[in-house]
């Protein structure tokens, strides 16, 4: 988190608040009475942010999250046939607002029209995305890729 955000040039302060309001907002993966759906492609997971060991350490978080009751994440491996591009990272809040994650901002999309494109590039690429045990297969090889190379590095 703290390497994607250092990138944005937001000031020592402005990042220590900013960090600490996402990890905050991760304690949501908790509450078993909402229901969040994620779909991470498998170029962002080998994205090499950081170094290799702390990279391996994501990709377990990850996994532990998947096993929680009420968090669903899939994987878009890269031996998959596309027919889309992501393009930028994009949350669909529910069926009347998307937030859009640029360099500089964050965008709130609200016009139903433009949700609802979002919300089906979103079905699409969770309807080709590993689940389950394939995801968590897939997530433990990129992790031990990550292992071997902090092994060799």
């Amino acid at each position: 988190m703290r390497a994607i955000l250092e990138q944005k040039n937001l000031g020592a302060e402005s990042l220590s608040r900013t960090i600490a309001a996402r990890i905050e907002r991760q304690r949501v993966l908790y509450d078993t009475s909402k229901s969040m759906r994620f779909v991470i492609t498998e170029p962002v997971l080998r994205w090499r942010l950081l170094p290799p060991a702390m990279m391996a350490g994501q990709i377990d978080r990850i996994t532990s999250a998947s096993r929680l009751p009420s968090v669903d994440i899939r994987v878009v491996p890269l031996n998959c046939p596309q027919t889309d591009a992501p393009g930028h990272s994009f949350v669909v809040r529910d069926d009347r607002m998307v937030t859009v994650e640029t360099t500089h901002a964050e965008v709130i999309v609200t016009d139903p029209r433009d949700v609802a494109l979002y919300v089906e590039k979103f079905d699409r690429f969770a309807s080709i995305a590993l689940t389950g045990e394939d995801m968590r297969t897939t997530l433990g090889g990129i992790r031990d890729d990550f292992l071997r190379e902090q092994e060799t590095g």
